[in-house]
């Protein structure tokens, strides 16, 4: 008797365990739970793509911070500049205010490249003849100082032998110089070119000697121990070394020779913006003087930049 009850027992246990099986996927297909849980990857996926405008918006805004760093500054100290001229020309008659020199320089740039003979030419020419006075003076410059200053920073006997030589004619102006052109070349643009040339070959030496000196030891006993001539030394181990400092030393030769060049024209005359702002000092036309001053500089500050970004190229350091 006890057997049979037993027997039903688990019949009706494994019964009801069919019923629930049965009942379960019913449930779980009329069950809203897995549909909301289909529906909760979406929202997930929508909530990024919300925030993601505000992120835009964050980055504009940050660039636009970063725009106005850069430009206000420069603006606000161009505006200072200008509104202490305007009031020294209101206080001096003799000095003409910015509207005065704009319109000045309206008609002299409208045709900057007139020729009315070989002492009345335009602006532009006159630049233009600067430029290259420059151009000769500082390329023989290069031609000699870079060289030297390789052999000065290589050659501890030739550093010491020229040391003295460099350290006496270095702090003498260059201006001292241009009667000795005069002297020599009985002409005025050589002598131009002259002071040129003995203006700009100092730093190009002092430079490119101090970034021979810097290149690492090792460096050069690796060299020693391949066996190594002094050309592939100079070329391949010297020259990449020292190139960003040879830079430097063409970045400020340049712009002492810009500096050079205003006045040894002014000293020598012919055609040049510096002859150009003599002569203009002498028609009384102050306004011209002003915008020579900026041309002037507009033209140096045109030739550091692109000398700084060619040295910003070559510097590994930064990489």
């Amino acid at each position: 008797m006890s057997a049979v009850i037993a027997f039903k027992n688990v019949e009706s246990m494994q019964v009801a365990e069919a019923d629930v099986m049965a009942i379960l996927p019913t449930q779980a297909a009329v069950s809203p739970a897995p549909t909301l849980m289909e529906h909760a990857p979406s929202a997930q996926e929508d909530s990024p793509a919300l925030g993601r405008e505000p992120g835009r918006g964050q980055r504009l805004v940050r660039g636009a911070r970063e725009l106005a760093k850069s430009v206000v500054p420069p603006l606000l100290g161009i505006a200072l500049l200008l509104g202490i001229w305007a009031l020294f020309s209101v206080k001096n008659n003799s000095i003409p205010g910015p509207m005065q020199t704009w319109d000045a320089a309206a008609k002299l740039f409208a045709d900057p490249f007139y020729r009315n003979g070989p002492n009345d030419q335009g602006i532009g020419w006159n630049v233009l003849s600067s430029l290259q006075r420059v151009g000769i003076g500082f390329g023989f410059a290069a031609l000699v100082g870079i060289p030297v200053g390789f052999m000065l920073g290589r050659f501890k006997f030739m550093n010491r032998m020229f040391d003295p030589v460099i350290s006496l004619l270095r702090p003498v102006s260059p201006l001292a110089w241009l009667p000795i052109g005069l002297l020599v070349f009985q002409r005025a643009d050589p002598a131009a070119t002259w002071t040129i040339f003995i203006c700009s070959i100092w730093p190009m030496i002092l430079n490119t000697a101090e970034g021979v000196r810097r290149v690492p030891q090792d460096y050069l006993n690796v060299a020693r121990v391949l066996g190594l001539s002094e050309d592939k030394v100079i070329t391949r181990i010297l020259f990449p070394a020292v190139l960003p400092y040879m830079l430097t030393g063409i970045r400020l030769s340049i712009g002492t020779a810009w500096l050079v060049i205003v006045a040894a024209e002014m000293l020598t005359g012919g055609v040049g913006i510096g002859f150009w702002v003599w002569d203009e000092w002498n028609s009384l036309k102050v306004e011209h003087i002003i915008i020579a001053i900026f041309v002037i500089g507009v033209v140096g500050f045109a030739l550091e930049q692109m000398l700084l970004l060619l040295a910003k190229r070559f510097t590994y350091e930064s990489r």
